[in-house]
């Protein structure tokens, strides 16, 4: 019984921000304000690495007094008018409206507390943020709704074909992994020595080895439709890389022998 009721509020505590806080990062305290009122938090805004964290309950509840917040399934779940938002602490994402929006640095924890980047939060929220350096103030106003559904935003053959892809290629790599492959892709689609669509930048004879052995054609795993939905709404890990190879089947690969390099992420080094 005891166990099951320390679960339960730990539960709780990671939805709705209660729990004691870890130390504030920052030694100088910075304010939150959401429509013109200091938000009272527990714990203050905190900054990690140059990104601005603040807990996402108070501003949900701030922007949409009518949300709801629950545990479940290892995440928290948010409703409120025109939003369905999950946070998953750990991961390097959030899902809000079935759109997916990248966190470099993740989900933190701070004590019991979900913490997530302001700019990230807002932007799901469909709130404007800004920064008041006089008086050291994260300022959050509310916009016009939550942001759209991916539905609108994502084109259906698109994220199958990039999703596919990501995961013949890089399927068993980590999620920066992934996103760098789909990066490549959409940097060749905006770039004028390559074919200007997905399906035939993947496509152009020669390029991807998927294609021609057949492991475009496999069900791609979930880690790779993400990533796919990820670099759609902007994430890269790879920069303006066009090319990428596996170094140790490939060490002397025309990329290599001739590109610039750019990063190497998991199994895969990438070239501009």
């Amino acid at each position: 019984m005891k166990k099951h009721l320390l679960t339960l509020a730990m539960a709780l505590s990671l939805v709705f921000g209660l729990g004691t806080p870890a130390a504030a990062i920052e030694s100088d305290r910075i304010d939150l304000i959401v429509n013109d009122t200091v938000i009272d938090v527990e714990t203050p805004v905190q900054v990690y690495d140059q990104v601005t964290y603040v807990s996402y309950w108070p501003v949900v509840r701030a922007l949409y007094p009518d949300a709801s917040a629950v545990w479940q399934d290892g995440q928290a779940v948010v409703t409120a008018p025109g939003l369905t938002m999950t946070i998953q602490p750990g991961r390097d994402y959030l899902v809000a409206n079935g759109r997916y929006l990248y966190l470099p640095q993740g989900v933190k924890l701070s004590g019991n507390l979900i913490l997530v980047p302001t700019r990230t939060l807002s932007a799901a929220l469909g709130a404007n943020v800004s920064w008041d350096p006089a008086g050291r103030d994260v300022v959050i106003t509310s916009g016009s709704g939550p942001i759209t559904s991916g539905d609108a935003a994502y084109q259906q053959d698109v994220v199958y074909w990039l999703s596919h892809i990501i995961n013949a290629e890089s399927g068993n790599q980590p999620l920066a992994g992934k996103i760098a492959v789909g990066n490549v892709v959409l940097n060749r689609v905006n770039s004028g020595r390559f074919p200007n669509t997905v399906y035939e930048v993947i496509f152009q004879p020669g390029q991807f080895t998927p294609v021609s052995n057949g492991a475009i054609r496999r069900e791609p795993n979930a880690e790779s439709v993400a990533a796919a939905k990820l670099c759609l709404d902007g994430a890269n890990t790879a920069g303006n890389a066009l090319y990428f190879i596996n170094p140790y089947t490939s060490p002397n690969s025309w990329a290599s022998r001739n590109r610039p390099y750019v990063a190497t992420i998991g199994a895969h080094a990438f070239f501009a």
